[in-house]
């Protein structure tokens, strides 16, 4: 029996923070060895909102390079750049024709992005669920990992592809959102009720997997804790606390239970500096490989252009089904 697939990508549109890490990357990793897996950078979703063309193809390239030095292997899995893969935009654009104006209006976020964009409330802000849809129903996706706050665009894609079914036969696999247990919501260090952000506004509240370790250090240091002094996982009472304990617990692998009983007494001038060091090891790995497969860029481009190719066939499969169903004439 085949591995079943996962799809997943991640938008270039801020750097990759550590919650990027632990709620994504570092899940994806464990997987590539049990599933089938395309991991995308998802360049095409980034343009909704107007970006820098040198900052985007900036972070693009940091994107994929961040993804390898995780961990990430290109010959276990496919890994590569929405934009280089044309099918996502034809099959976006055959999907939009089964997709109704009500339920894209219902999308939690485009209620959102319709608020902190209303100078630019462009069709694709509208319109992008659909192509998160064609992203995933492309390869014929069986899980898709994603947070809680996504799982609305995997039950539009479930909704879509049941639609087209209804039409068409059993053209598309129905997608389950996979969600991590641990470390799916890595909370902000100023803000311990909002999620650590690659567009947050304030830079403290993020690590960045580049952030240097002075930096990494700094920003737990200042971490937004509370005056009950004791390290204890409570998100309702002790927020800020409770979020440094999901972090060290997912980069350490150890338990609420055994935190607590290690810094039982210690405080939190103890405590914070501990969680810093345990991150700035993890990530310093990542950092250094990260910088040194964007001094030399042949390694990516060789990785994105086999990746791009790998992905095409897969999905080109899927379009020819499709097309064949609608009724376009063959090539």
């Amino acid at each position: 029996m085949a591995d079943k697939r996962i799809f997943s990508g991640i938008k270039p549109t801020g750097d990759l923070t550590l919650g990027s890490y632990i709620g994504a990357i570092k899940n994806w990793v464990e997987l590539q060895n049990d599933y089938d897996c395309l991991y995308c950078i998802v360049d095409m979703h980034a343009i909704t909102i107007r970006n820098d063309p040198e900052v985007l193809h900036r972070r693009t390239l940091e994107q994929l390079a961040q993804y390898i030095a995780s961990g990430l292997d290109p010959k276990k899995n496919i890994v590569y750049i929405q934009s280089h893969v044309a099918q996502h935009a034809e099959l976006s654009w055959i999907l939009g024709c089964y997709s109704m104006m009500g339920e894209l209006n219902r999308m939690t976020q485009f209620k959102d992005m319709s608020r902190k964009h209303s100078d630019n409330l462009n069709a694709g802000i509208f319109t992008y669920p659909v192509l998160m849809a064609a992203d995933i129903l492309l390869y014929q996706s069986d899980l898709v990992p994603v947070g809680e706050d996504q799982k609305q665009h995997v039950e539009l894609a479930r909704n879509i592809a049941v639609r087209f079914n209804g039409v068409y036969g059993d053209v598309f696999k129905l997608p389950e959102p996979f969600i991590p247990k641990v470390g799916a919501r890595i909370r902000s260090l100023t803000d311990p009720t909002s999620k650590m952000s690659k567009s947050d506004e304030d830079p403290q509240g993020s690590v960045y997997i580049m952030d240097s370790p002075d930096a990494i250090m700094k920003k737990f240091k200042r971490a937004k804790t509370d005056s009950l002094g004791c390290v204890r996982f409570d998100p309702d009472e002790q927020p800020g606390i409770s979020n440094l304990m999901t972090i060290y617990s997912s980069v350490t692998g150890r338990s609420f239970d055994e935190i607590t009983a290690e810094f039982e007494g210690k405080g939190y001038g103890v405590f914070k500096p501990a969680v810093a060091e345990a991150v700035i090891e993890t990530l310093r790995p990542i950092r250094e490989e990260s910088e040194r497969l964007l001094s030399d860029r042949s390694q990516l481009a060789e990785v994105y252009r086999d990746g791009a190719r790998r992905a095409a066939e897969i999905a080109e499969d899927t379009l020819n089904l499709v097309r064949g169903k609608i009724g376009f004439v063959g090539k």
